[in-house]
């Protein structure tokens, strides 16, 4: 590691102003930001504690069946909250599906929306990666691309978002809301995170010293608790990373789709909302043929950044899935394995 500072402000002002310094980075559980020190990726010069900030770690449930998640909730607390997991189970099940149980209990709610592409090549020092050194190349174009990008990716980068948590997020609205040197402001988290563009190394709509304060989901968000699930499909059940994820909410009436939201994860470097597969559900029935035509619509644009063509046809056939199981309903339990495609519908725990 380089030498740093270390500072510790006792409010979110002071914390702004700290992190203004050049070179400064905020650092909450470190889960993610403590290995990219250690390994040469990440060299702030100055680290801001905001792990001791008053109010930050807070789960509020707001009148009409809105939430407000302070930035240091940490995730197994938030997928534990029995409030919070009834009126949003799909984010509840995404959290558990994610990490070990350990990094649960330690990984913060912010943190987890800040958390860097573990593409491997940004991950080694020694390759090119604009995002690391813009203008240096992307080495993984033409490199190992089994994981990278089918969809919003550029010639300057092909790595993804690896997030479970902002995957239903992204589906059900939610905001984030961040105070900065030029005061307070709320983005919606699908415009929250960019695509590489020409310019990978801007992952976020943040300034410099900006601070995520919390995260807020709207009242109306609880009205698909009752036809909600999240999907992963991963090299392994445990502590893995999405290949590809998809995250379905439906609210039904008389038999037919009223609303749909339906998001993508392990394609993008963002959460991908799937708004051209939400308007081919709206007001249809809920069938297979019908969840087979979204599926198309959602990945309509998408192409293999490399050797990934599978990705395509995978997530495909992840969101037929995924509908199919919201449609049947929400389980009444968390599956014995949060997230995965491949778990028996009755294999359940309290």
């Amino acid at each position: 590691m380089n030498r740093f500072d270390y500072l510790r402000p006792g409010s979110v002002a002071e914390a702004v102003a700290a992190a203004a310094e050049p070179g400064s980075a905020y650092l909450a559980a470190g889960t993610n930001l403590l290995d990219l020190m250690k390994g040469g990726v990440s060299r702030p010069t100055r680290l801001v504690d905001v792990t001791r900030l008053s109010g930050l770690d807070r789960i509020e449930h707001r009148p009409g069946g809105g939430f407000r998640v302070g930035a240091l909730v940490r995730n197994s607390d938030l997928a534990y909250d029995a409030g919070f997991a009834e009126a949003h189970p799909s984010v509840a099940e995404a959290l558990l599906s994610g990490a070990s149980a350990q990094l649960r209990n330690a990984a913060t709610v912010a943190g987890n929306l800040m958390q860097r592409t573990r593409c491997p090549y940004f991950y080694d020092p020694a390759s090119a990666c604009n995002k690391r050194d813009p203008g240096a190349g992307c080495e993984a174009r033409g490199g190992e691309t089994r994981l990278h990008a089918v969809l919003g990716w550029s010639e300057h980068c092909i790595a993804t978002h690896p997030s479970d948590f902002c995957v239903p997020l992204v589906a059900l609205d939610a905001a984030v809301e961040i105070e900065g040197k030029a005061g307070a402001r709320t983005v919606p988290l699908e415009a929250f995170h960019r695509l590489p563009g020409q310019a990978p190394e801007r992952e976020t709509v943040l300034e410099p010293s900006d601070l995520v304060v919390a995260l807020n989901l709207p009242a109306e968000a609880a009205a698909f608790a009752r036809h909600s699930r999240y999907l992963k499909v991963r090299d392994r059940t445990s502590y893995a990373f999405a290949v590809v994820s998809a995250s379905a909410a439906l609210r039904l009436d008389g038999g037919q789709i009223a609303e749909a939201r339906l998001a993508l994860g392990g394609v993008a470097l963002k959460p991908w909302r799937a708004r051209e597969a939400e308007a081919v559900l709206s007001g249809a029935e809920p069938t297979e043929a019908r969840f087979r035509e979204a599926a198309d619509a959602a990945l309509a644009a998408a192409r293999p950044s490399g050797d990934n063509a599978f990705k395509i046809e995978l997530a495909r056939r992840l969101i037929v899935r995924t509908l199919s199981l919201a449609a049947a309903g929400t389980p009444a339990r968390m599956p014995a394995f949060p997230a995965s495609a491949f778990a028996s519908g009755d294999a359940l725990h309290a």
